[in-house]
């Protein structure tokens, strides 16, 4: 199992959402992908997108204008 961190701080769409579907298909079952933004649509699209492919989210956390999302493929 490996854990693959996406790095978008200071993106905006499309671009974290292209980077995490970049990662999603690089991944095998088990693999988490923890995403690091700032957008805030991003942080809305990201879990859509998520739960549309059937991927869990482990985690949804904020800390002032950054967000952090955890998936496992």
């Amino acid at each position: 199992m490996a854990e693959v961190k996406v790095d978008v701080r200071g993106e905006t769409c499309p671009v974290p959402l292209v980077e995490v579907r970049k990662a999603i298909k690089k991944a095998a079952p088990g693999d988490i992908i923890e995403v690091i933004g700032t957008h805030p649509a991003s942080k809305k699209e990201i879990p859509m997108a998520a739960h549309a492919l059937s991927i869990k989210i482990l985690s949804d956390e904020q800390t002032g204008e950054e967000w952090k999302i955890r998936l496992q493929i």
